[in-house]
């Protein structure tokens, strides 16, 4: 199974379905969240909204809570009664946490030391399309009070667990989504990390308002010089074999995979776009529930 929804993944609290609309107009995907981003007592209200106000499910993941809580029985009831399918699983620490959500596509959050841990055998399951890591509540895990330092880039603990993620996803042929930028203010920070997490093969940044959904976007298309660069090297390259020289570099074959990565990358967006373009946003009407 592929992971395929785009670069920005926007987080919108299930509870307020007044902003289902809003944030599937601004990000490639939405992703309705029962867990953190709603009070429990607005849970029930959440779920109930999952089903009264339906978004596309192609570009639509709803993340549940922790499988070993109440609250997660009563999200995946709700869940059968919509036609959502990819489902992202908070604070995943167990395989048979993800073998709970049979029958759906599953992101494995792994936001805790021992999610962490088994970052790779999570990626390995058959049913999980893409891992994400989480900073804050890893570090809460540990008993710590901050992933990052004064100067803002992560200590060494959290960028440890996001480069684990990272080359567990990768391992298994996952996708592998980085995690929320907090300080919603600091443009120039996520447009740092987003640039890392391009250059390190991250598929997807997730966000938790719409104004960093351009910086992601910006972020993750290659821009005119690197598509010009890497359809002249590929042009270049038809008919060799071996190493050669182009524009003063050695070229090999990983300096040719990433070229194609960018242009998959170009190729990805423009479908996207399209899509946007071309749908309304709602499930079609001839599509039964399970």
């Amino acid at each position: 199974m592929t992971f395929r929804m785009g670069p920005s993944l926007l987080f919108c609290p299930a509870d307020r379905p007044e902003r289902f609309g809003k944030a599937r107009d601004r990000a490639d995907a939405v992703i309705l969240d029962l867990e953190d981003g709603v009070d429990p007592e607005s849970r029930a209200a959440a779920r109930e909204a999952l089903r009264a106000h339906p978004l596309d499910p192609a570009t639509t993941i709803v993340r549940v809570n922790p499988a070993d809580t109440a609250d997660f029985l009563h999200d995946v009831e709700a869940l059968r009664l919509t036609q959502y399918r990819t489902v992202m699983l908070s604070k995943t620490e167990r395989t048979d946490h993800v073998e709970r959500l049979n029958g759906y596509k599953v992101i494995a959050l792994c936001e805790t030391a021992s999610g962490i841990m088994i970052a790779e055998k999570l990626a390995q399951m058959s049913t999980v399309v893409a891992l994400m890591w989480g900073a804050e509540d890893l570090i809460a895990s540990l008993g710590g009070s901050g992933s990052r330092r004064p100067d803002g880039r992560y200590r060494d603990v959290a960028a440890h667990a996001r480069s684990r993620v990272l080359l567990a996803a990768g391992s298994a042929g996952k996708a592998a989504i980085d995690a929320v930028h907090l300080d919603i203010d600091d443009r120039a920070g996520l447009e740092t990390e987003v640039e890392d997490a391009v250059a390190c093969g991250f598929a997807a940044t997730a966000c938790i308002h719409p104004s960093q959904v351009s910086v992601i976007r910006d972020g993750y298309r290659p821009t005119p010089a690197q598509l010009s660069w890497s359809r002249a090297l590929l042009a270049e390259a038809k008919g060799r074999t071996g190493a050669f020289r182009f524009r003063g570099q050695m070229i090999d074959t990983p300096v040719l995979r990433h070229a194609e990565h960018v242009l998959r990358r170009a190729h990805s967006e423009s479908v996207s776009n399209e899509s946007r373009r071309d749908g309304d946003g709602t499930p079609s009407a001839g599509t039964s529930r399970s």
